[in-house]
This record gives structure tokens, sequence and C-alpha cells, in this order.
């Protein structure tokens, strides 16, 4: 079988895996995968799925990301602030699971928010209104009605009579 383009992940990951004193089997396990195919990925043979890495990622309490990046399934140069940043949250000890997980979300809400992230090359979503905007229009985009006031020509649809 020839080796893909995946050396440097599984050289990456048998030094991680060496490092967390680790067996093969014991990480295979940890990661909910068979042993072959994790023996496979460190020898460069197969590539894994961003969901194996990220589960051989958790087992070995490392970021996800940085396991994209070296698998080439996240660009490195364009994404290298962003992976640092992740990175940094998930290596942080005083923080539980829970509230790393909940700071990421947050963080992509705000890449996101300012145009970065979540759409394809970076366009920021043009339908999300800008705080506050919802007060001030209505859903179709026009001046929403004050409460009391009825709008001269608009039809508004059948109205009820009593009787």
């Amino acid at each position: 079988m020839a080796s893909l383009n995946v050396g440097g992940l599984g050289e990456y990951l048998r030094e991680q895996r060496r490092n967390a004193q680790l067996s093969l089997r014991q990480l295979a396990d940890a990661a909910g995968v068979s042993n072959p195919y994790l023996s496979q990925i460190e020898r460069g043979l197969r590539k894994p799925s961003a969901e194996v890495l990220q589960q051989v990622a958790k087992a070995l309490r490392i970021s996800a990301e940085t396991l994209y990046v070296r698998a080439g399934i996240l660009d490195a140069e364009r994404d290298r602030d962003e992976v640092e940043t992740r990175a940094v949250i998930l290596a942080d000890p005083t923080l539980t699971e829970r509230q790393k997980q909940v700071l990421l979300q947050i963080y992509e809400s705000f890449r996101k928010e300012n145009g970065f992230g979540g759409t394809e090359d970076g366009e920021a979503d043009a339908a999300v209104p800008e705080p506050g905007a919802e007060d001030s229009t209505s859903k179709g985009g026009r001046p929403a009605e004050r409460p009391g006031l009825e709008a001269g020509g608009d039809d508004s649809g059948p109205r009820r009579t009593a009787g």
C-alpha cells in the first residue's frame, strides 16, 4: 500500500501518544477506533476522517484543530490564528470541558458576526440584522407600524365583525 500525504500526521500522532504514555491499543480503545486502523494512520497508510481525528484528539487531550491542519483538512496559513486561539482555550487547565466548549461557541459566534468563518470565503451573512434593528423594522424589512395606528391603504386582511 502506497503512503499517502499524511505521514507527518502519523508521526505527530505517534509522538503525542508516546508523550501521553499510551500504548497503541490503549489509545485505540480510548478513541473508539480499531487498533489496526490507528496503526495504519500512524504509519501514514490511511487518511482519517475529521470525526476520527476529533476522537483521537480527545483521547490524547490535544487540539483537534491541530490534527486537522496536519491532516490537510484545515488550511494552516489561513486558519492559524483561529487554530491557535482554539488550542489555547482547549489547553487551559483552569476551565472545565463545558466552559471550554461554551467559550469556543462564543468565539465562533463573534467570528461569524465579524465576517470570519461559518460562510464561504469569509463573507458575512447579510441576513443577520444589526443589534437593535428588529425594533425598527418588521420581518419584511419595512418600517414597523406603531401599535394603535392603522396604515392607510394597507391590505391588512379581513376585519372581524360582531354577529
